[in-house]
């Protein structure tokens, strides 16, 4: 059998189409910390980014034969999984109020590096990044779907913006308004949080030190599933 490990994506998934047994499991493994990494930041928790990166996979598996190589594979995987990640969010309609992923946290190198923490930092500083971070995924799990979804890949995957186009299927000038609205949006939910962080967080009146409680997961952390076969 031919070793695929070395192939381009697009080889990987023509040879699915072939019908290779092995071809799209090796392409979802190349690609997965990414695709789980957009799909946790747009559904807002590990349950229904696990369904809708499920289903982006089984579309993308069933799917493949209709790629006709108009952009790269893993912009195409993007734009199935997000797509799918939409869906669900638009047959849902419920705004979600869970607790930041904090799976994203476990690995400097899964996803994004915009997801990387500095294990040397200060515990006190560190324990404010992660209130700071929950409180802005909290406010963009309240925006309008499209515009979250640009946010995802544009302002937390670094994704640049003709690329995330190509992933939502859109056009650059619509990614780029979705960003403008979603952004002008936060900065009224945040100002809060952005008025909190202009003061120095030791100047505060004398008191009785209080002892933060560690952080525990509300439940164990859940990865990306694996590819449907």
């Amino acid at each position: 059998m031919t070793d695929l490990s070395e192939a381009a994506d697009a080889d990987l998934l023509a040879a699915h189409v072939a019908g290779d047994p092995e071809a799209f499991g090796i392409l979802f493994t190349r690609h997965r910390d990414r695709l789980w990494a957009v799909a946790l930041r747009t559904m807002g928790n590990r349950e229904d980014a696990a369904d809708g990166l499920q289903d982006g996979l089984v579309a993308a598996y069933r799917r493949a034969g209709t790629f006709r190589g108009d952009a790269a594979v893993t912009t195409w995987l993007h734009r199935v999984v997000v797509n799918a990640c939409l869906d669900r969010l638009r047959a849902a309609k419920v705004r979600r109020t869970e607790v930041l992923p904090d799976d994203l946290e476990e690995r400097g190198d899964r996803g994004s590096l915009r997801s990387a923490t500095d294990e040397t930092a200060d515990p006190a500083d560190h324990a404010g990044r992660v209130e700071q971070r929950t409180l802005v995924l909290d406010a963009l799990r309240t925006l309008p779907e499209e515009q979250r979804a640009a946010l995802v890949l544009v302002d937390m995957e670094g994704y640049p913006v003709a690329e995330a186009a190509a992933m939502l299927d859109c056009a650059v000038g619509t990614v780029k308004s979705r960003c403008s609205r979603g952004r002008a949006r936060l900065v009224e939910l945040l100002a809060p949080l952005l008025e909190d962080g202009d003061r120095d967080r030791h100047d505060t009146p004398a008191r009785n030190p209080v002892v933060p409680a560690p952080v525990e997961p509300t439940d164990a952390p859940r990865g990306p599933p694996g590819a449907e076969r």
